[in-house]
């Protein structure tokens, strides 16, 4: 078996989890997630645990035990604390700001600024106009949020400017030598 898919998951005192056929929903104080299930993994809820198994040992099915046993730990650990990632604004006159609820206009040296509209899910904020704070539940529409806003101006290999995950250490290339 695979060694990640057969831990167990110790379940909070906060979080409630409903096992129905394929569909496991997890419910907690910051909201509700749900998963569908893969044809031959089945999850069962013993005392304070939640065990996942699987009916066979083709090689897809122990490929998607441990996943689906990390999926369901990443939805516990969302519904009670939540996931965050935090963006920096490396360069001069590259700056941003929230309009109206959850659009993110950023100035990124470019003609026009850009503007991105986060899903309702997600919570996107600015501490100030070069930091970006992403928060919410799902730990995949967190990432992908965070992933796109930084997709729009990657860090320049060669100054160092763009949209950068905090603490993010990018090596500079070597510019052009003179003689």
């Amino acid at each position: 078996m695979s060694r990640m898919g057969r831990k167990p998951i110790r379940l909070d005192s906060r979080v409630e989890v409903t096992v129905d056929g394929s569909e496991v929903t997890v419910k907690g104080p910051k909201g509700s997630l749900s998963l569908r299930l893969p044809g031959a993994i089945s999850v069962r809820q013993e005392g304070g645990e939640l065990l996942v198994s699987r009916s066979s040992d083709e090689r897809t099915v122990r490929a998607r035990h441990g996943m689906v046993r990390s999926l369901l730990e990443g939805m516990m650990v969302g519904v009670t604390e939540g996931f965050r990632k935090e963006l920096e604004l490396q360069g001069v006159g590259y700056r941003g700001q929230i309009k109206g609820g959850n659009i993110v206009s950023l100035s990124l040296g470019f003609s026009d600024p850009v503007e991105y509209a986060a899903p309702a899910e997600v919570s996107v904020t600015m501490p100030d106009p070069t930091h970006i704070v992403v928060e919410g539940i799902s730990k995949h529409l967190v990432g992908q949020v965070a992933a796109i806003i930084r997709g729009f101006r990657p860090p320049d290999a060669y100054h160092g400017k763009g949209v950068r995950y905090a603490g993010e250490k990018v090596s500079l290339k070597e510019g052009k030598t003179v003689g």
